[in-house]
């Protein structure tokens, strides 16, 4: 019997699938902690014998180097990968022939120069025509990848890649065919992702505002336009893939550190990244502090945020938090964790060492100070797309991706208010300017959505 198992990872907007025919497994897209895929494949009676790539996973690192040492299953890559792992190169029309199914490679390059899409033919139930499409970061749910992550072609050279794929192969699957992707809506590899999980080949045709009729250099014009920044720690997560990940087995256990050893490694330049809720964090934390909170995109902001190479201290409420911090971290390549702060905030409270706090604001509050304060700068930190659909007057955009790299346009001196949707990356933001030396930031609580609520004046673009 053919069985069809997706694996959403909410944190990184991630899908990933194992299919299984004759007590055969496939794995697609693996993520890093991989006990999932052997524990479904025991129930399922399954044995683990492929693991596909479609691409090179910029976003997180893939689990496909400790599954395949686990089961002994093969890997499979697009051709000119590079990858540095035992792999078999997959080509158009190569295969891998199940018991009740068909897997036919399609190479689909545009969001990647190697990237893959795979065929499914359910051999029992519709043996001459295709069931299903999984389509990596190539076709998404409302959207297509973005084509700006090679180091050899031009963003317009890979939208151009990316056109002739949709439109030369995988649009030319029956509009009945399952589609599955590498990711949803919260992922950055894309711009316009729906929630859903799934759809078909003939939704897309209807809805997908990249699939509308349109000439190949229209399209190439459209995905090139205002692209959102391309987070830095993309391309080092590339490389690890292209490598293979050391397993999460293989990583040095947390260690519990007092708070005078927190303050020495805070001075010898180590990051503190505190995964606590905004709330909490800006009523109190250790100054210079990083804030993620654990709910949301934790994983993707902190990478953001702090990057692969600084060694981190969590900071968390309780040891479950700073646990889960640590795997999701590993998952997008953090790896140099040094140890979590003991008894966390209370630790460092006990050792009588200062505390600082974040300024918050209400949306009303800050309509207010904007009237009367002409020392008030408000800074905008989402995303292109969001900035567009309406934002705050007077408001300047810096999206959260790329803030570090703009803090010179920025006034430290200015009382600095920062907004996103929901308050959630403004926290980040906030934190950051304090990190740099900024002394007069201000939250804005409840972000544009509280703004929207309030009836206030917003600027549409």
């Amino acid at each position: 019997m053919l069985t069809v198992d997706q694996f959403y990872l909410g944190c990184l907007a991630h899908a990933s699938y194992l299919v299984g025919s004759g007590g055969v497994g496939v794995v697609i897209d693996p993520q890093r902690d991989i006990g999932q895929y052997l524990e479904t494949a025991r129930e399922r009676g399954l044995t683990i014998r492929h693991i596909i790539e479609t691409h090179l996973h910029a976003d997180f690192v893939s689990g496909h180097r400790e599954l395949a040492e686990a089961t002994g299953a093969q890997i499979y890559l697009g051709d000119g990968s590079g990858a540095e792992f035992d792999h078999v190169p997959v080509r158009d029309g190569d295969e891998i022939l199940l018991e009740d199914c068909k897997l036919q490679f399609l190479q689909t390059p545009g969001h990647t120069e190697e990237s893959v899409s795979i065929v499914l033919n359910d051999l029992e139930k519709r043996p001459s025509a295709p069931s299903v499409v999984f389509t990596g970061d190539t076709l998404f749910i409302g959207d297509v990848g973005r084509p700006d992550l090679s180091k050899k072609h031009t963003p317009q050279e890979l939208a151009g890649m990316l056109y002739d794929s949709l439109h030369n192969k995988i649009l030319r699957l029956p509009d009945d065919v399952q589609v599955y992707p590498a990711h949803g809506a919260g992922s950055m590899c894309g711009r316009n992702m729906s929630e859903e999980h799934s759809s078909t080949i003939g939704r897309e045709k209807q809805t997908n505002y990249a699939l509308r009729p349109m000439g190949r250099q229209a399209f190439v014009e459209m995905m090139t336009t205002d692209l959102p920044a391309r987070p830095e720690y993309f391309a080092q997560d590339v490389e690890l893939n292209r490598k293979g990940a050391v397993a999460l087995s293989d990583l040095a256990p947390l260690r519990a550190l007092k708070a005078e050893e927190v303050e020495r490694l805070r001075a010898a330049s180590a990051i503190l990244l505190d995964v606590r809720a905004a709330r909490e964090f800006a009523a109190a934390h250790v100054p210079g502090s990083i804030n993620v909170g654990l709910g949301g995109q934790f994983a993707t902001w902190a990478a953001v945020a702090v990057g692969l190479d600084r060694e981190i201290v969590l900071v968390g409420e309780h040891q479950d938090a700073v646990e889960e911090a640590r795997i999701r971290l590993a998952r997008v390549g953090i790896e140099r964790v040094a140890g979590y702060l003991e008894s966390g905030l209370d630790g460092w409270r006990r050792s009588r060492l200062t505390l600082a706090v974040t300024a918050q604001v209400s949306a009303s509050e800050l309509s207010s100070r904007m009237r009367d304060d002409d020392d008030l700068v408000v800074v905008d930190v989402r995303q292109p797309a969001e900035w567009r659909l309406g934002h705050v007057p007077g408001a300047v955009h810096y999206a959260l991706t790329e803030l570090q790299h703009r803090l010179r346009e920025l006034d430290p001196r200015r009382v600095t208010a920062v907004y996103c949707k929901g308050g959630y990356r403004s926290s980040i933001a906030a934190s950051l300017l304090e990190s740099h030396g900024w002394e007069r930031v201000v939250n804005v609580t409840g972000g544009f959505d509280a703004w929207y609520s309030a009836g206030l004046a917003a600027v549409v673009e």
